[in-house]
């Protein structure tokens, strides 16, 4: 059904409605209209990495280990499967007239915020601290949960809009400023790339407040979203935002204040139930009947776009569906690519017939919680990192354990001294011919603010630091001098300067998902190599990041940091040698355009769309009448040098010279994965968007500000760091318009 039709179903079905009945479907628990064949609807479902919080689901990694694996299409087949369980878990509660919360086609996901610092506890919700990367994601995923049905499959949410990213224990009153520049450059790319490129069927607003005004009630934003980019969807406020309003931003008296401001200003869903009041705000004439109508329409037309009226073809998926063995399997592929190899002195890949006893050590080695980080479903089978191991080294290896120590309590037993497990792992360690140690956080040290179980009250990490009783564990297995393989699971950036001097090699696991034991199981003995990139940086410190609630982007990310990192964002070792011998530029077409040029979605011309600043003209500083070519293809050669076959992350980082607009380094422009056997040479095509030709000026414009670029392509971004733990560099090539 095409949006049209939907609309003027939705139409002619709300101009049936009586001004309290509309009004009663302005809540995420919408109830039944009997009398006009309505049923009750519950808006509120989760589907970030596999349909949460419903019971039986296929669990994928979290968000951050899917921004990990710098595949596209994977992220649209994970929401593909997504979208296919939640139909047939939908299809089945509906027969039982079961219309509770989570049982609905409406995920509120993905979330596309940009994970500008470590700090921050839902991090792992994300696609990483990168525009580009989180663009293609968020548009994949969204495109593979609303499917291209004559109905959609079901619905995607774009959140949290706008400008958020913690802290935590402050949202409900936190104003995040930030500039124009930064708002168009970092803030607002992915979001305005799942409305324009993908049609995201919703947007949910954020908490905090962006510039003195709160999201969920924002002229600016609103004006941005459905002025500039046409978004025509539903807008939903996140849950229990527009009782901040009035209880912690002050920027009304009165819970009937609050609704006015959200429903006035776009927000036609309340998760909550302050839209209880609407009545009262239009009774006092702060809110007209048009308005409430209109968020109502908006709300029918997504569910007759969903076919929940007349039927959609999606109606016949079986709940066998949930958990097929095709589903476990992408999971298990989804971890694998995950995992980034972040050191390795040539222990890995393990073989099996040269160990005669394997040690598995830590806190996280036999932890559920370490596989699914949160919003997550509930597996019918989970597979730890223990157990994996377990299972692949069947009784031909002997497997000694012990979790060593607690995630962060001092102790595992009450009544004992602390660190009562250390002894305990230095004697698996010296009984063992290799250490797989386990090491990280969970959902309870790292995530949303008032999520049940949280041990720190917000859900952010005050440092980079493990918890001491891990580092303990940590040096107490390094002293026993046995070869160790440490696997960290955690959901975000982590010291581990003392795990790069000590240990063999270093895996950044994430949070795997229920399969995710027997994936690190066959990573670690070569049965598929390592291919994942990191898609946020691994600082040294935090003395190098401003203030967590400073939201310039100065100093943060790869584009703006100064210093070296830990480890960089796009870096990843695999068992193979896969380096760029050569890459030209072969193909350009270049376009003038007053309004814009679409490329595969991308804008970019000489003039674009600037908002409150007025139109540009096509005069760019030194680039005088310089255009941005529609779309430029670079020819590439890769060779895979070593002896073990292996997918790589080919990258493509652009600098534009001669622009004072441009950030302070290269940025991720294009990318592919790619497989490449021992020893091959393989040739692929990479296309760069038109818009990585533009840069944002200060008063948030993007266009053409320069002439001269140079593009870096190579398996790793340009920077001394990669450099250095590659042995590689990329191939430079220089462009001007």
């Amino acid at each position: 059904m095409k949006r049209e039709e939907a609309r003027k179903r939705a139409e002619a079905l709300v101009a049936q409605m009586t001004l309290e009945e509309k009004v009663s479907q302005l809540k995420y628990d919408a109830p039944a209209i009997r009398r006009l064949g309505v049923p009750a609807y519950n808006w509120w479902n989760e589907g970030l990495h596999g349909v949460a919080r419903a019971g039986q689901a296929t669990v994928f990694p979290q968000a951050i280990g899917v921004g990990a694996t710098f595949d596209v299409e994977l992220a649209g087949e994970i929401a593909d499967v997504i979208a296919t369980e939640g139909r047939a878990k939908y299809n089945a509660y509906s027969e039982q007239e079961d219309r509770d919360i989570y049982k609905g086609l409406t995920f509120w996901s993905p979330n596309v915020n940009i994970f500008r610092d470590p700090r921050w506890g839902r991090g792992h919700e994300t696609y990483g601290e990168d525009p580009y990367l989180t663009s293609r994601l968020g548009v994949a995923f969204v495109r593979g949960l609303q499917g291209d049905g004559e109905t959609m499959k079901a619905a995607a949410c774009a959140k949290h809009f706008a400008v958020h990213s913690g802290p935590e224990g402050v949202r409900h009153e936190f104003d995040a400023k930030a500039t124009q520049k930064d708002m168009g450059e970092t803030y607002l790319p992915a979001f305005q790339a799942l409305v324009e490129e993908a049609g995201v069927e919703a947007v949910m607003g954020a908490y905090n407040r962006t510039n003195g005004e709160p999201c969920c009630g924002s002229p600016s934003l609103q004006k941005k979203l459905r002025g500039e980019w046409g978004f025509e969807g539903h807008f939903v406020s996140d849950c229990w935002a527009i009782r901040d309003f009035h209880e912690h931003h002050m920027v009304t008296s009165s819970a009937k204040e609050s609704a006015a401001l959200a429903i006035n200003n776009g927000c036609d869903l309340n998760c909550g139930n302050t839209y209880l009041h609407i009545l009262n705000a239009y009774q006092s004439g702060l809110v007209t009947e048009e308005t409430i109508t209109e968020s109502a329409v908006r709300l029918f037309t997504t569910r007759y776009l969903l076919g929940l009226f007349d039927g959609s073809e999606y109606d016949a998926i079986p709940y066998t569906e949930v958990e097929s063995k095709e589903h476990l399997a992408l999971a298990k592929k989804a971890a694998l690519e995950s995992v980034v190899l972040l050191k390795n002195d040539g222990i890995l890949p393990l073989r099996k017939d040269k160990l005669k006893t394997v040690g598995i050590i830590g806190p996280n080695a036999d932890s559920r919680a370490a596989l699914v980080g949160n919003y997550h479903g509930t597996a019918s089978r989970y597979v730890t990192v223990q157990e994996g191991l377990q299972d692949y080294l069947g009784d031909d290896v002997r497997v000694l354990t012990t979790p060593g120590c607690e995630l962060f309590k001092d102790r595992t037993e009450n009544l004992a001294f602390a660190g009562d497990r250390i002894s305990e792992a230095k004697i698996v360690a010296a009984h063992s011919d290799v250490v797989i140690l386990c090491v990280g956080l969970d959902e309870t040290l790292e995530g949303e603010e008032g999520d049940t179980g949280n041990s720190y009250a917000s859900g952010d990490k005050p440092d980079l630091l493990l918890p001491k009783v891990q580092r303990d564990l940590m040096e107490a297995v390094a002293s026993t001098g046995t070869p160790t393989v440490l696997c960290v699971m955690t959901g975000s950036d982590v010291d581990l300067g003392y795990a790069s001097e000590h240990f063999n090699a270093v895996m950044q696991v994430w949070y795997p998902g229920a399969q995710g034991g027997n994936a690190v199981a066959e990573l670690l003995f070569g049965d598929v190599s390592p291919s994942g990139k990191l898609p946020v940086t691994f600082y040294e410190s935090l003395d190098e990041l401003p203030d967590f609630e400073d939201y310039a982007m100065q100093g943060r990310t790869y584009r703006y940091m100064t210093g070296k990192a830990q480890y960089p964002f796009g870096y990843g070792l695999t068992y193979g040698d896969v380096y760029v011998k050569d890459a030209k530029i072969v193909s350009g077409s270049m376009a003038r355009a007053q309004s814009g040029v679409e490329d595969a979605g991308d804008k970019s011309a000489c003039a674009s769309s600037c908002g409150e600043a007025g139109p540009q003209s096509n005069e760019a500083g030194s680039a005088g009448e310089a255009c941005a070519p529609q779309s430029v293809c670079v020819d590439i050669i890769i060779e895979n040098a070593g002896d073990i076959p292996t997918e790589d992350v080919v990258q493509l980082y652009v600098k534009c010279r001669d622009s004072e607009f441009a950030p302070r380094n290269p940025s991720l422009c294009a990318f592919q994965r790619v497989r490449v056997e021992a020893g091959e040479t393989k040739n692929i095509v990479l296309e760069i968007p038109g818009q990585a030709f533009t840069v944002v000026d200060e008063s948030g414009c993007r266009r053409v500000d320069g002439r001269k670029f140079v593009f870096y392509v190579g398996c790793s971004q340009p920077d001394e760091r990669s450099r250095e733990l590659t042995g590689h560099a990329p191939v430079e090539i220089s462009y001007e318009l």
